[in-house]
């Protein structure tokens, strides 16, 4: 089963992810996609830690995460917009293998024995990009939030803490 949580930066999505997660397994899964590049996302990575207790398992994967799934169980992936950012950044920003490459990856979470809840941002409703390649990003981060959200079970939407169910 895959569940699919999109909404704005701050909206409640890591929250309401952790809550489904938790309702599902006793001991659940926290996969982190991004990597530390200063220290204001070090803290809000220690934030994020610090809301998880003893019950959850953290992995850690930037690329390639369904090598680092458990063969079952509940797991939150957090987040798409992150780990999408690690392939524009490998990849220079060329749109069509990002997109490419980060589809084949999904491709191979279909079918999970387990719940995976894939968190992500819906960035094309903010202000528009003002470089070229902060609007190609948006664009790969849209058609990738399509993709997902046309394969996942549940999709929810966050507005100020509250899921609303689109799917």
């Amino acid at each position: 089963m895959i569940i699919f949580i999109t909404g704005g930066e701050r909206s409640g999505k890591s929250r309401y992810a952790q809550d489904l997660a938790l309702a599902q397994s006793g001991n659940p899964y926290y996969l982190a996609t991004s990597k530390i590049w200063d220290d204001d996302f070090k803290e809000r990575v220690k934030r994020h830690q610090e809301e998880r207790d003893d019950r959850w398992t953290s992995i850690e994967e930037q690329f390639e995460i369904s090598k680092v799934l458990p063969e079952k169980g509940a797991v939150v992936v957090d987040c798409v917009t992150l780990w999408l950012t690690n392939y524009f950044s490998k990849y220079k920003g060329d749109k069509e293998q990002v997109v490419s490459e980060a589809k084949a990856e999904l491709n191979k979470l279909l079918g999970y024995q387990g719940v995976l809840i894939i968190i992500s941002n819906e960035l094309g409703m903010g202000l528009h990009a003002s470089t070229k390649s902060g609007r190609d990003f948006v664009e790969c981060q849209g058609w990738i939030n399509q993709f997902i959200a046309s394969n996942a079970d549940e999709v929810y939407f966050m507005v100020s803490g509250l899921p609303l169910k689109v799917k």
